[in-house]
């Protein structure tokens, strides 16, 4: 009997030929993950368009710290109107973060980008709009179907890569070169 997946605080890798364009060549880190479904955020897409500053504007929050190294992501496609924050986890909001493992908490509440703009946030973290969410089976047909690889999460690779690297940087920890991989699956 197969052991059951555990993906809450792994990586997904996107495989080339991944048929929706809004996840080509995305590395996913997973927040949750249960029979009920999963939830991940995009840790490498981020939204050129929209400066972080303009959404802290936006949601009239003064920032007196300096966000020139925080990015905006692309979290995926669930409720894009929605913020969330991936941190390290020395960082605690006092109305609600959700501790994912060792490494990494979420945090969804407002709260945290008042700090992040006060300069008291997290050592590390990744703003991103919306998330990418799965129902119950459905991340596991993707998978049965080669549209994802799955690796451990690394807070060097999640907060301090450059996004352009990070979907390569992911398959190099499992032991895989990009160039060997296949845009189309087989079966043997």
């Amino acid at each position: 009997m197969d052991a059951p997946l555990e993906l809450t605080g792994k990586m997904l890798i996107a495989m080339p030929g991944m048929a929706d364009p809004r996840f080509a060549n995305a590395v996913i880190f997973m927040c949750a993950y249960s029979e009920d479904g999963a939830m991940g955020l995009i840790v490498n897409k981020p939204i050129q368009e929209v400066p972080i500053k303009d959404l802290m504007a936006q949601l009239s929050i003064k920032v007196s710290a300096s966000l020139d190294d925080t990015s905006l992501y692309f979290g995926g496609p669930v409720e894009h109107g929605r913020g969330f924050v991936l941190h390290t986890p020395e960082y605690c909001s006092d109305l609600s973060s959700m501790k994912v493992n060792a490494s990494f908490s979420m945090t969804a509440t407002l709260d945290i980008l008042e700090d992040i703009a006060a300069g008291t946030g997290p050592q590390a973290a990744i703003v991103a709009l919306g998330y990418s969410g799965w129902g119950p089976g459905q991340l596991e047909n993707e998978i049965a179907q080669n549209g994802w690889l799955i690796c451990e999460a690394r807070p060097q690779l999640v907060f301090a890569a450059s996004d352009d690297e990070k979907w390569q940087a992911a398959l190099k920890t499992i032991g895989v070169d990009p160039l060997t991989l296949s845009a189309t699956a087989g079966r043997a």
